[in-house]
């Protein structure tokens, strides 16, 4: 018997060694040593290190604006993106009305909107011919932040309802028996209840403002630059990769810091937190003195949601002074004086190609990861060794993609790691930025079922394999598709990293449209709308068929 304990607690560790080898060499060659390879690029120069080049970089006044920038853009987006989604959350989470779903769907589908199809609805929205273009916003830092809130009030939305309805409303109650106020409940029981969620939500928000590159890029135009956007012009443009090496370091040193910060305070526990293990019951709409704060907020975000769409879905129709599909049927060419090298249908079908392997591949790699962290420690020793695991996959989320991009670009470019012609390059980053997005999808899920399921199955003989497949698939197959939907619709619209690492002759359809809107002509512009309508209309279906699952995502970050 002493034996077989022996065998038991020596294949624990194995088993978690064998599975997490596969996602830590993918991780080691496709991550570590591309942000290593950056690192290197930053602080060596002709092969001796330079930490001085940095701080000449870090002394520029220009980058003392763009950062500036970035900070105070990611404030402003952030704080608005709350402001407007903790009200909206709470109407469309906790009460109920007709086509409450339906409407808490459509606000959600931002958030998959490529960055770039984002920043060119928001060009023809307040450009010069544009319906609200008597503003004068066009090429203004307000457009910026208005695009970073458009794409991220979704998130808030979505995490914070999500814990909201799951809050025990005992407490709230309680509280208004006794004569408190509405407002005076909100801010003494149920903030503070709602406390992890809002500081998890913002700090996802915050991540996203940051590195938000395609709204920026498109939107920002030649007076406004943020981190992620002066990294890619000091890449692509001037050839200062040094330079670009030092922002890089910048921000991942940001991230990380804000990420740790974060951790720390989602971990602090709170004595008021109480939530209710039945589903809370579906309250009616309340009479409209009470619910008014929350009707108008929700308004005004459905009109700053449809109003860029609807914008982008006219503009595709206008054709000269008319109406019509011309701009659609134009995407089977290069465009206008040879704007592209293939068609925008041949870059749409290599968007879906790219989109598919990245999915197949940050599924696989997730799921390995997400039954290596879930599963219950037996040891200290192997809780730490799991908890290392679970912090070293999330690690992509605190890089950008750009910096990703950036570092694929210095790095995977000599034997035995020369990937320079690999068509798997792009899926491979894509997969890396959808990855935490799928563990943090799955690992709950698996976390939740009972271990002593999985030990009963195996002491009636059951292997591994019919373990998992009798016990925890039954539990994962929904949010399986959940995070296959996620990681797809994030692959069609990722744009950062692509940007660098896109072969010209194999574009995905995000690069093929910012090169429209960049070769001027009527033709080029109304097919880069026509282009966005489509990419938009396909992630939007996606993230509407995974809404139907309801599997939380992005507030489980």
């Amino acid at each position: 018997m002493t034996g077989q304990h022996r065998w038991s607690g020596l294949s624990r560790p194995l088993t978690l060694a064998a599975l997490a080898a596969v996602p830590l060499a993918v991780l080691g060659v496709f991550f570590v040593l591309p942000v290593l390879g950056m690192i290197s690029e930053g602080f060596w120069a002709d092969g001796h290190f330079d930490p001085g080049a940095v701080v000449e970089v870090l002394g520029r006044p220009r980058v003392h604006r763009v950062v500036w920038f970035t900070v105070w853009s990611s404030v402003a987006g952030t704080l608005l993106s709350l402001l407007l989604g903790v009200p909206a959350a709470h109407l469309l989470h906790r009460r109920s009305f007709p086509g409450r779903r339906l409407l808490r769907a459509l606000l959600l589908v931002p958030f998959v909107l490529p960055t770039v199809v984002v920043g060119v609805a928001f060009r023809e929205l307040i450009g010069e011919a544009g319906p609200l273009g008597f503003l004068g916003l066009d090429g203004s830092a307000a457009a910026i932040v208005a695009g970073l809130v458009f794409f991220n009030v979704s998130v808030v939305i979505r995490a914070v309802g999500a814990a909201w309805e799951t809050l025990d409303p005992r407490p709230a109650e309680a509280a208004a028996a006794l004569g408190a106020g509405p407002a005076y409940v909100f801010r003494t029981v149920t903030l503070p209840m709602l406390r992890p969620a809002i500081v998890s939500a913002a700090s996802v928000v915050f991540l996203f403002c940051a590195t938000a590159f395609g709204v920026v890029l498109t939107l920002g135009g030649l007076r406004y630059s943020s981190v992620e956007t002066e990294i890619y012009l000091l890449t692509t443009n001037l050839l200062d990769l040094q330079a670009a090496a030092a922002l890089s370091i910048v921000q991942l040193l940001a991230i990380v810091a804000l990420l740790l910060v974060t951790s720390r305070l989602r971990a602090v526990p709170d004595p008021t937190l109480a939530r209710s293990t039945a589903r809370p019951p579906r309250v009616a709409l309340a009479a409209w003195p009470g619910d008014w704060p929350g009707v108008a907020v929700t308004t005004v975000v459905a009109v700053l949601v449809g109003l860029p769409i609807a914008a982008l879905v006219t503009g595709s129709l206008r054709v000269g002074d008319g109406w019509g599909l011309a701009n659609y049927r134009a995407l089977t060419t290069e465009g206008s004086r040879q704007a592209l090298l293939v068609p925008a249908t041949d870059a749409l079908v290599t968007s879906l190609r790219t989109a598919f392997d990245a999915t197949w591949m940050s599924l696989s790699l997730g799921l390995l990861v997400a039954v290596v962290v879930s599963r219950r420690s037996h040891t200290r020793a192997e809780r730490r060794a799991r908890g290392l695991l679970d912090g070293l996959f999330l690690l992509p989320l605190g890089v950008s993609a750009v910096t990703l991009g950036f570092g694929f670009l210095i790095t995977l470019d000599q034997p035995p790691v020369d990937f320079r012609d690999s068509l798997l390059l792009v899926p491979i980053a894509q997969a890396l930025v959808a990855l935490p997005l799928v563990v943090r999808t799955l690992a709950p899920v698996l976390g939740g079922v009972d271990d002593r399921q999985r030990q009963a199955a195996a002491s009636l003989g059951a292997g591994p394999l019919r373990t998992f497949a009798t016990v925890d698939l039954p539990a994962l197959w929904k949010p399986l598709l959940a995070a296959a939907g996620f990681a797809f619709a994030v692959s069609l619209g990722e744009f950062g990293a692509t940007s660098f690492l896109a072969r010209e002759d194999h574009p995905t359809l995000p690069i093929v449209i910012f090169h429209l809107i960049g070769h001027p002509g009527a033709m080029n512009y109304g097919m880069a709308l026509a282009a966005s309508v489509v990419l938009a209309a396909t992630t939007a279906v996606v993230l509407l068929l995974v809404e139907r699952l309801r599997v939380p995502s992005v507030g489980a970050l």
